[in-house]
């Protein structure tokens, strides 16, 4: 027996504490409502959703509840990419101009840029996001959307927008979290000959049964509300929305109406809409492997840290592997996972990680923007899953 696996009395203990906190931060309005999901060693030992999944209709959360996934969108259009280079359809050191012709920006000095596949999974493409710029900085002026705005534009219309700015550093030379999982869903489209939202079904979420994610909402009835927090209790957000991020920066614009929105263009970085069980599933498959959709020589690839020393503001002792962060030292990032986790989150409130170490897979999905994806209850609950296990 392996000695991370539970026994009832170890199980009933991680659930209590996983219930401490999040019955904890829905006393204290923190969060609005909550679907988190654990495993160990492949087998689910923590499943409960918590709190509203629409408080102004009195609609509780329910396990298969729909959340506008934001950045949790990128580990799945990653996983396409990458199922497109274990086909041999796209090659990681592919120059993106080779399958998107009209995309080429250029460095400060007005040279055009040698971007590759390689450089959009691993955040080193030279690009960034709007909301990490101030006011009326080049993205803004430029009118390009981050995809969780109502922008009325297409994704080629944003790609030209994007490509119309000098990029902020020469390709491979910085990390920055950017924008760049939008410009690999362009290319995962014309590698694959299909729309975007086509491509990712018939790459990774048909193929795992994850019927409930897509670009839109499948079920409008099953979708949460959407909150922020505020002084008091969370709001909830209004169909075009700005919140504040870090001082300085221009913030978050989300327009939640967009998960309905069939003509919104499908934004592979932050655009997906689905549900804790169908992202666990893709965390399981990729945890165990890979099968049936990677090769595991392609998903250790994935896993691992692939820009060496290159610092990584906001994500002390991390790395980052192809389209995820990677723990490379628990003590600059003070936490209790395993140096080799996989973690990453979603503005609209998500968070997860999945420690190979360990064996342990974490989804958390909430409705209430920031405080699910960075705030308290975050690491509140990364430290209840540790101490549910002993920290061994």
């Amino acid at each position: 027996m392996s000695k991370y696996e539970l026994n009832k009395r170890d199980t009933e203990a991680l659930q209590a504490h996983i219930d401490e906190v999040i019955d904890r931060t829905l006393a204290e309005k923190r969060l609005v409502g909550a679907v988190v999901q654990v495993t160990l060693n492949g087998m689910e030992c923590y499943n409960r959703a918590a709190g509203y999944a629409d408080r102004e209709h009195n609609r509780f959360m329910q396990n298969n509840t729909l959340f506008r996934l934001a950045s949790v969108s990128k580990p799945i259009v990653s996983t396409a990419a990458l199922v497109l280079v274990s086909q041999g359809r796209l090659g990681l050191d592919d120059r993106v101009d080779r399958w998107l012709p009209e995309f080429r920006p250029r460095l400060q000095n007005g040279e055009f840029a040698a971007i590759t596949i390689r450089h959009l999974l691993t955040h080193t493409a030279g690009l960034t996001y709007r909301f990490f710029q101030k006011e009326h900085d080049s993205y803004e002026n430029a009118g390009v959307s981050d995809g969780m705005d109502q922008a009325g534009i297409s994704l080629e219309e944003n790609l030209r927008r994007i490509a119309s700015v000098p990029l902020l550093y020469k390709p491979g030379t910085q990390w920055k979290y950017s924008i760049a999982t939008d410009v690999l869903g362009a290319v995962i489209a014309r590698s694959a000959d299909a729309p975007l939202g086509e491509a990712v079904r018939s790459l990774v979420t048909e193929p795992l049964g994850m019927m409930d994610t897509g670009f839109i909402a499948v079920d409008p009835l099953r979708l949460s509300a959407a909150y922020a927090n505020d002084f008091s209790e969370p709001r909830r957000l209004l169909d075009s929305d700005h919140i504040p991020f870090i001082e300085g920066t221009s913030g978050f614009r989300l327009a939640p109406g967009r998960a309905l929105d069939q003509t919104a263009y499908p934004s592979g970085g932050a655009g997906m809409v689905g549900s804790a069980g169908d992202f666990m599933r893709l965390l399981e498959t990729l945890r165990k492997g890979g099968a049936p959709l990677l090769p595991e020589k392609l998903v250790r690839e994935m896993t691992t840290n692939q820009i060496g020393n290159l610092p990584m503001a906001y994500w002390p002792g991390r790395g980052f592997g192809l389209g995820i962060t990677v723990l490379k030292d628990p003590v600059a990032a003070q936490t209790s996972e395993s140096p080799g986790t996989w973690r990453m989150g979603g503005t609209y409130g998500h968070s997860w990680f999945v420690d190979p170490v360990k064996q342990i897979s974490v989804v958390a999905f909430t409705n209430t923007a920031l405080e699910g994806m960075s705030g308290q209850f975050t690491i509140d609950l990364c430290e209840a899953v540790y101490e549910g296990l002993g920290k061994s």
